[in-house]
């Protein structure tokens, strides 16, 4: 047998993939093909031949002709890029799509240019009728907006763009209307609110609330709420800091360090946009201005170390800080006039002659130095005319009046001149006018009559005004007064003796004869309304017997009606006299008559009876005894 080749080795694997064949480095043998591979080709032949392969490729191309043919049917057309457009070369058609394209946005500057597209169409074109449409279409659209932009607060691109609006169309007739009408609505709102803000800035709440209410009837949406609201709301902000100003004004009016320098930090408060500020401004300024001055009246009250405190707390808001610096230094200088010497004053007058004229207080510090200069010429002469009269001699002291008198009226110092002149002639006065006060003295001690209106006619002779006057009159006033006692005693006297002897009549007539003003004239009138009194009482006395005597005897006829009417008369006695006990005691005995009477008639005449009793008084001791009576009496008859 031939001998058979050689089998080869075959590799295990549990891939099925791999192949079966490998050589010891897994490659294959030299010239070998993989395990198949030869069968391939034959296989895509067979498929190819296979009527399967046909049929699934047949479907595959229906099913993707159908699908691209629907999506080509569902997509829509592409819109014309309207912006790319060379219009000179444009169609109609497309005119029209990229107008009505601009139109849908529904703005003036679309609908404008819609208007603009279309209407560039010649007259004899076939599509003008639709153009002349679209544009008077579009027009009113335009008015429409502009009016809408017009209630937006947007006046001047409502007015542009009503005035756009082509002449050829109808609406353009409204358009010269609507713009006036425009114009008058937004002139006569900006006028109402420019009053406002005037009234506002002028602190007046309730006019500014008046035009801004005024607002709310103008024809258009903006004024009416935007601008009606933002004034309201301005008006209530400026309230408020009017408010904070009125209560920083309160302050500063009640003055004081304090208050005043509250009242400019409420002011500062207010802030610059405020309507208020301007106001906030000026009271700040003026509230400095009131420190100042009252730093100043600490000065006049020559208090320094006050008014340098004052002065030093003025904040520099208020603006016064050169101000304030130069008059530092002129209280420091009129802290030195106030000692009163030549050398002071003059050492305050360098002081304030280092003011220089481009100083805020510099015409002060001048006129002040020429205060000072003019102080120091009266002092200098003053001092001269106190040595003169220092000898005290009338010829000394007239001698000084005359050097002070040479100081003018105009001079500061004028009112202390004055005072020492006046001293000096008070003086010269009293030397002049003592010894005819010591003479009438000298008279008065005698003590007669005739001696004491000596005395006062002596001291009389001082007349009014001198130094002495005052004296003179109280000592003549003392003399007139013993006179009138020496002359008036001997009437008072007769008097007391009539009323004591009990002519009290002529008492008082004597009495009478001193006259209102004289020394005696009070004592005479206590006794005379003593006296009165006294007469009245025995008037009233004398009155009270007669009614009581007369009660007496009509009581004794025993009758009810003579009883009745004697207590009547007996009632008539006065509370204050001093028979009223007497008759008190009479009428409570009447009554209990009349009561007796009263009880004897029930037994036969009740009616009468009742009657009698109802006579009794409420002040009588019988009268709840005849009530209960007069109950128990009715009540038997049935009343």
């Amino acid at each position: 047998m031939p001998s058979q080749p050689p089998k080869p080795r075959v590799a295990k694997t549990t891939n099925p993939d791999e192949p079966a064949f490998s050589n010891a480095s897994g490659a294959y043998p030299s010239g070998a093909h993989p395990p198949g591979a030869h069968r391939l080709p034959r296989r895509w032949l067979r498929w190819l031949y296979s009527w399967k392969f046909w049929l699934l490729a047949t479907g595959v191309g229906c099913v993707g002709t159908g699908a691209l043919a629907l999506a080509l049917l569902l997509q829509l057309p592409g819109l014309p890029n309207c912006p790319a457009i060379f219009w000179p070369l444009a169609s109609a058609s497309l005119r029209f799509e990229c107008a009505r394209l601009a139109a849908s946005k529904q703005t003036s500057t679309d609908l404008l240019q819609a208007i603009a597209l279309v209407d560039s169409l010649p007259k004899d074109h076939p599509l003008r009728d639709e153009a002349d449409r679209l544009v008077e279409l579009w027009s009113l659209e335009v008015l429409k907006l502009a009016e809408a932009d017009f209630n937006a607060g947007k006046l001047n691109e409502a007015i542009a763009a009503a005035r756009r609006i082509s002449p050829k169309v109808s609406a353009y007739k409204l358009v010269e209307e609507r713009v006036q009408r425009w114009q008058t609505i937004w002139s006569k709102a900006e006028t109402l609110y420019r009053k406002a803000e005037a009234s506002l800035r002028d602190l007046d709440w309730r006019q500014a609330f008046s035009y801004a209410v005024r607002l709310l009837d103008v024809d258009n949406t903006f004024w009416q709420t935007t601008k009606y609201n933002e004034l309201s709301g301005k008006i209530t902000a400026s309230r408020e800091d009017g408010n904070t100003l009125g209560k920083a004004q309160r302050l500063a009016d009640d003055g004081g360090l304090t208050n005043l320098l509250e009242a400019i930090k409420l002011a500062q408060s207010i802030k610059p946009e405020s309507y208020v500020h301007q106001a906030a401004q000026k009271a700040i300024g003026d509230f400095g201005q009131k420190m100042v001055e009252l730093a100043q009246a600490m000065l006049d009250r020559r208090d320094l170390q006050g008014a340098l405190n004052v002065l030093g707390k003025i904040p520099d808001v208020v603006k016064l800080n050169e101000q304030v610096k130069d008059l530092t230094v002129l209280a420091n200088a009129q802290s030195q006039v106030w000692l009163n010497t030549v050398p002071d004053i003059e050492e305050a007058i360098s002081q304030a002659q280092r003011i220089q004229p481009n100083r805020p207080l510099y015409r002060k510090a001048q006129q002040l130095i020429v205060r000072w200069q003019l102080e120091i010429e009266a002092i200098a002469q003053l001092e001269k005319a106190r040595i003169l009269s220092q000898p005290g001699t009338i010829a000394d002291l007239s001698a000084a009046i005359a050097e002070a008198s040479t100081i003018a009226r105009s001079n500061p110092r004028w009112d202390e001149v004055q005072k020492q002149i006046q001293t000096w002639i008070a003086q010269i006065q009293t030397i002049e006018d003592r010894p005819i006060l010591e003479q009438a003295e000298q008279i008065a001690a005698q003590g007669d009559l005739v001696s004491l209106q000596a005395a006062a006619a002596q001291a009389n002779q001082i007349a009014p005004g001198r130094a002495l006057y005052k004296e003179a009159q109280s000592k003549a006033r003392t003399w007139t007064a013993q006179v009138q006692q020496i002359q008036d005693q001997p009437y008072l006297d007769r008097a007391r003796e009539f009323a004591n002897a009990g002519d009290l009549p002529s008492a008082i007539r004597t009495a009478e004869q001193i006259g209102s003003g004289r020394s005696l004239y009070a004592d005479a009138q206590v006794d005379i309304r003593q006296w009165r009194k006294q007469l009245r009482n025995q008037e009233l006395q004398a009155q009270a017997e007669q009614n009581l005597q007369a009660a007496r005897q009509l009581a004794n006829s025993g009758s009810p009606d003579g009883l009745a009417n004697a207590i009547r008369m007996a009632e008539q006695v006065p509370a204050g006299s001093a028979l009223r006990s007497d008759a008190d005691n009479a009428i409570n005995e009447w009554s209990t008559q009349l009561l007796q009477v009263a009880k004897s008639q029930s037994v036969y005449d009740v009616p009468e009876a009742i009657a009698v009793a109802q006579k009794i008084p409420s002040r009588s001791g019988a009268y709840a005894e005849a009530q209960q009576e007069i109950q128990t009496w009715k009540k038997a008859i049935g009343q």
